[in-house]
C-alpha cells in the first residue's frame, strides 16, 4: 500500500487543526518600544475603517518565541511587529504595517490565517545580563534595531494586546493590473494574551534605516515614549470583524511585497 502525504482524510485536518502553531501557547522574550512620530504620518498609516490614535504613537516589539508544538517538539523563531495606534469601533489596538519573521511556517501560517504582513527576515535578539538588543535584517539591509539597558522591575501583569490586519487576495485576473482582490477584503482583529512573569523598564534607543524594500524609515522617531523587556507567555486568536471595499485596501497592500519602485505620498509635517 503506498502512503500519500499531501492529502489528509478529515479525520486527520480536525486533528491536527488543535496542533496548528498560530494557535499555540508560546514562551516568549521581548524587547518593546513605543515611540511618536508625526501625527500626519501616523494617520496617513491607517486605512479605513480604522481610526488613527489621538496620540501618534508607533509600537515596535522584537521577539524571541518558543513555540510549543508538542512535549516532544518546540520551534524557536525570531519575531518582530511595527504598526501605528488605531481603533475600530471602540476597540483600540494596532494596525499592522510590518512583521518579519524568520521562519517560513511563521510567515505562511500567519499569512494565510490571519492576513498579517510578515516576510522572511534575519532576526537577532540577545541578552547579556542587563545589556538587551534586537535587530532585523531583509534583503541584506539592517534597516531596525534596538538596544539598552534592564532598569528597574516593573513587576509580572498580565495584557491583552490588539491588532489590526487585512486578509485579501490580490486578483489572478492579469487584466486586472493589481488593482483588484479575489473577493473582498477583511478587516481581522488579533488578540495576544501575555502573562509576563518578568517586566523591567529598559533605557535605550531604537534605530530606522533606509531600505527600498522596508521604508520603516519614513515613520520618524519624534519621541520615545517607553521601552520595556518582558519574559513570560503568549496565546493568539483572531476572527474576523468585517468586509473592507478594496479601494480602501489598495493604497497599503503593497507594502506586503517587495516594491522598490513604491514613490509613496507626500506628508504634510
Amino acid at each position: 500500500m503506498a502512503r500519500l502525504r499531501y492529502v489528509k482524510t478529515l479525520e486527520q485536518v480536525k486533528r491536527d487543526a488543535e496542533r496548528n502553531p498560530e494557535f499555540l501557547s508560546s514562551t516568549v522574550r521581548s524587547l518593546r518600544v513605543v515611540y511618536e512620530t508625526d501625527p500626519a504620518v501616523a494617520a496617513a498609516l491607517v486605512p479605513r475603517p480604522l481610526t488613527p490614535a489621538a496620540r501618534p504613537e508607533i509600537c515596535a516589539t522584537f521577539s524571541h518565541v518558543a513555540m510549543h508544538v508538542s512535549p516532544e517538539l518546540t520551534i524557536e523563531i525570531g519575531s518582530t511587529i511595527l504598526g501605528a495606534r488605531a481603533s475600530y469601533d471602540g476597540a483600540e489596538g494596532i494596525w499592522l504595517v510590518t512583521m518579519p519573521m524568520t521562519s517560513e511556517q511563521a510567515v505562511l501560517g500567519g499569512r494565510d490565517t490571519y492576513g498579517e504582513p510578515k516576510k522572511i527576515a534575519q532576526i537577532a535578539f540577545a541578552r547579556d545580563g542587563d545589556a538587551v538588543s534586537a535587530s532585523v535584517t531583509r534583503m541584506g539591509i539592517p534597516y531596525l534595531a534596538a538596544r539598552g539597558t534592564l532598569r528597574e522591575s516593573l513587576g509580572p501583569r498580565e495584557l491583552v494586546e490588539r491588532g489590526f490586519t487585512v486578509k485579501a487576495l490580490p486578483s489572478c485576473d492579469p487584466g486586472a493590473k493589481g488593482l483588484a482582490f479575489d473577493g473582498e477584503p477583511l478587516l481581522v482583529e488579533l488578540e495576544w494574551r501575555h502573562r509576563h512573569r518578568a517586566v523591567h523598564r529598559v533605557e535605550g534607543d531604537l534605530t530606522l534605516r533606509e531600505s527600498p524594500f522596508d521604508p520603516v524609515a519614513d515613520i520618524p522617531v519624534r519621541r520615545l515614549v517607553r521601552m520595556e523587556y518582558e519574559e513570560g507567555t503568549t496565546e493568539s486568536t483572531g476572527r474576523v470583524l468585517r468586509n473592507v471595499p478594496p479601494e480602501w485596501v489598495l493604497p497599503f497592500f503593497h507594502h506586503r511585497y517587495d516594491d522598490p519602485r513604491a514613490e509613496g505620498i507626500d506628508v504634510s509635517t
